[in-house]
């Protein structure tokens, strides 16, 4: 069951949650509407990637040169003033300007999305199996039986214990 939580500035039940992390500590804060929606928060224009901008280090540079997307015409300044990108070929053009970015906020800059546990644990099972089978090939090719043989063995024991364990979900 959820924790009834109180805004953080006028103490009345808070409906928005917020979690930060600055200088690698949690901050967070709960807001009831008004103080939400008097922040800016609730609204989408008032709650921009500006706001992030200008606190990272897209801050405009004196000496770099400025970006043009030839796609769509959008500037380097048009990104940093608005915080929005024009078009898909955007995120390929300002990857510069995007790639710290990103990797300050999130632990990598490629999406890897989710996978099920029954997909991955289906994903891992496959893996072992062709990394067994390419080790039983290259043993066959170099002509190193005994160890082809260990590999056979392990091949036909993983997928007995991959059956067995299918047959008791």
């Amino acid at each position: 069951m959820a924790e009834n939580l109180n805004c953080s500035y006028c103490n009345k039940p808070a409906t928005v949650h917020l979690t930060q992390i600055v200088n690698n500590k949690i901050i967070k804060v709960d807001l009831c509407e008004s103080c939400a929606q008097a922040k800016g928060v609730t609204d989408s224009e008032g709650y921009a990637l500006t706001d992030l901008l200008s606190k990272t280090n897209l801050s405009p540079d004196k000496g770099k040169s400025q970006i043009t997307c030839p796609d769509c015409g959008l500037s380097t300044a048009d990104f940093r003033r608005t915080g929005r990108l024009g078009c898909a070929s955007c995120y390929h053009n300002f990857e510069s300007l995007l790639k710290p970015f990103l990797e300050d906020m999130h632990a990598g800059t490629a999406h890897k999305g989710k996978i099920p546990d029954v997909a991955l644990s289906r994903q891992t099972s496959i893996a072992k199996l062709n990394s067994l089978e390419n080790a039983l090939h290259r043993a066959i090719t170099e002509e190193a039986y005994e160890d082809a043989a260990r590999f056979r063995d392990e091949i036909q024991a993983y997928k007995e214990h991959v059956e067995s364990q299918a047959a008791q979900q």
